[in-house]
């Protein structure tokens, strides 16, 4: 199986390669537009600042490639966020993929929301196999996800959130499922079977 983790203008990409390693999977990080639509699946993960990530996709044409795969994707943290339609980080039109639109957290107890949270209300393919009383998961995040029909999981801070969606071929976690220990070796794992 060829699986490719898109290289761009954000952070967290080698904690991702390195937990897909654990699971047996030598990853290909590229940010080449042939390799990238060639894979069996596709991993957009990131932290970073929205508009300056989205400066770079344009640049390299990856918006429009990543619109346009068929293969499972999976957006992790900014990579959920940038498949929405808006992020209030610095005004920043998204792909678009999703409808949601991306707020900057307010009138919560600590921004950004870092640690682990439990998920509830979880829904498709990534959360099969997993037991549903524990489900801690791991968060760093200053903006979130509004929920709409796409939405699979949602998170409490302060408010429910966004904490997964799912549309065709196209998942997504606000969390990190490469840093969520045993249950998001779990997710990865659903993801990569699909």
């Amino acid at each position: 199986m060829k699986v490719v983790i898109i290289k761009y203008n954000a952070g967290n990409i080698r904690s991702v390669y390195f937990a897909l390693k654990r699971l047996g999977i030598e990853a290909e990080i590229s940010d080449d537009k042939k390799i990238i639509m060639s894979a069996d699946k596709v991993i957009f993960p990131g932290v970073g600042e929205a508009s300056s990530a989205m400066k770079y996709l344009k640049a390299k044409q990856l918006d429009k490639t990543i619109q346009m795969l068929t293969q499972p994707v999976l957006g992790i943290c900014l990579g959920m966020q940038l498949m929405g339609k808006f992020s209030e980080e610095g005004n920043t039109d998204g792909l678009g993929i999703f409808n949601f639109q991306v707020r900057k957290f307010s009138d919560v107890p600590k921004i950004p929301h870092m640690g682990w949270n439990n998920l509830n209300k979880m829904t498709g393919n990534l959360y099969q196999n997993i037991s549903m009383q524990k489900m801690y998961v791991y968060f760093v995040h200053s903006y979130y996800c509004e929920i709409d029909v796409n939405t699979t999981a949602l998170c409490n801070y302060g408010f429910d959130f966004a904490a997964s969606a799912q549309k065709n071929n196209f998942f997504a976690t606000q969390y990190h499922p490469e840093k969520s220990g045993k249950t998001g070796e779990i997710i990865l794992k659903n993801f990569l079977d699909l």
